[in-house]
């Protein structure tokens, strides 16, 4: 279990190799455990100035969360693991966050889910031209995750709901515009970065490899995007789409028609109440509320099973229709869990490196 995380030292260099190539590097809880530890120990190491977090194989650095077992806790499992999974998930998405030593996540292929949790978060996220960035969770009936929503709800204008609820995906481009990355290095130079990160400071080692950025095509759509997506309810956001007259404006609503009506109410909720809370450990706060509450929904499950159990890619979603999903039924998603509380959130703003 534990080669499915490859702990090494490279120089100065401490480097997580996240190992499950055949399931594009999904994390389990026992990565989960196994990254935290590893961080625990090079924080008190004084030989060890960087960490640097990939993914093996040729697909990607991560797909997300071990969603097969999430299946398992939704569909008369127990729930008490994937809430204790997610519980150790998000602390370690915090600790990422917090860490004081420079943190590059590199993130080539695909990035998914809890992929973005481990790497959105670190000091240095690099992107390729093989990048891609999605959190597509309204998709499978959940809420984003991970820092998600803090991650979307900073993005500029409102890139970030429009992410969020067509759970759509991004390029190395997009990702640098919407604030999910910060370089790009061309994928044939990264084994050279990475050697030059084991002996140079992170900054000598950028200045060698990285790029010029490739275009953004989501700059180019940022007024109709920034016009119909300001709106609190997603019937608003889905007429404004249909009314603009732009070809990808439709596409967008017949994305977000697609996706779970819960769940994209959910998360448009989620984003709207992320921007007024503060801190990254407060939202994580919301988050664990929002998925704990996501496990009592039948649109979990057959997310899940529609999209990678099945594979028929045809989810029956309860309720079917957005004018179904209740207030109340939003509501409950953010209520309080008294003792299973996440309760990371501290006072501070974060700082990044």
């Amino acid at each position: 279990m534990t080669d499915d995380v490859l702990i090494e030292r490279d120089g100065h260099l401490g480097r997580i190799v996240l190992n499950r190539p055949k399931a594009l590097n999904a994390l389990t809880h026992a990565m989960v455990l196994r990254i935290a530890a590893a961080l625990d120990a090079w924080e008190q190491d004084d030989t060890v100035a960087t960490v640097v977090i990939t993914g093996a194989g040729e697909r990607g650095l991560c797909a997300g969360g071990d969603i097969v077992a999430i299946h398992q806790a939704a569909t008369g499992g127990d729930p008490a693991a994937a809430e204790e999974f997610w519980r150790d998930e998000y602390h370690l998405n915090a600790r990422i966050a917090r860490y004081p030593k420079p943190y590059v996540a590199v993130m080539d292929g695909i990035v998914m889910g809890g992929g973005v949790g481990v790497s959105a978060h670190g000091s240095v996220r690099i992107v390729t031209e093989r990048t891609r960035i999605a959190m597509p969770e309204t998709g499978i009936g959940f809420v984003p995750d991970v820092g998600g929503t803090y991650l979307l709800a900073l993005a500029p204008g409102e890139l970030g709901t429009h992410l969020a609820l067509t759970a759509g995906s991004v390029g190395a481009g997009d990702a640098l515009l919407c604030g999910l990355a910060d370089h790009f290095v061309p994928a044939d130079r990264l084994p050279a970065l990475l050697t030059d990160l084991a002996g140079l400071t992170v900054h000598e080692a950028l200045a060698r490899h990285v790029a010029p950025a490739p275009p953004a095509p989501l700059a180019e759509q940022r007024a109709w995007l920034d016009e119909c997506y300001a709106a609190d309810t997603v019937e608003t956001i889905l007429a404004r789409l249909l009314a603009c007259g732009e070809t990808t404006a439709k596409k967008a609503a017949e994305r977000i028609t697609a996706n779970s009506p819960t769940a994209v109410k959910v998360a448009l909720t989620a984003l709207r109440r992320a921007r007024a809370l503060g801190p990254l450990e407060a939202v994580l706060d919301q988050e664990f509320r929002t998925s704990c509450a996501a496990l009592a929904t039948p649109d979990l499950a057959e997310g899940i099973r529609a999209q990678v159990i099945d594979k028929d890619r045809n989810p029956r979603w309860q309720p079917a229709a957005l004018a179904d999903v209740t207030a109340d039924e939003v509501a409950r998603h953010f209520a309080p869990l008294g003792e299973r509380e996440l309760g990371l959130c501290p006072a501070a703003p974060l700082e990044r490196w």
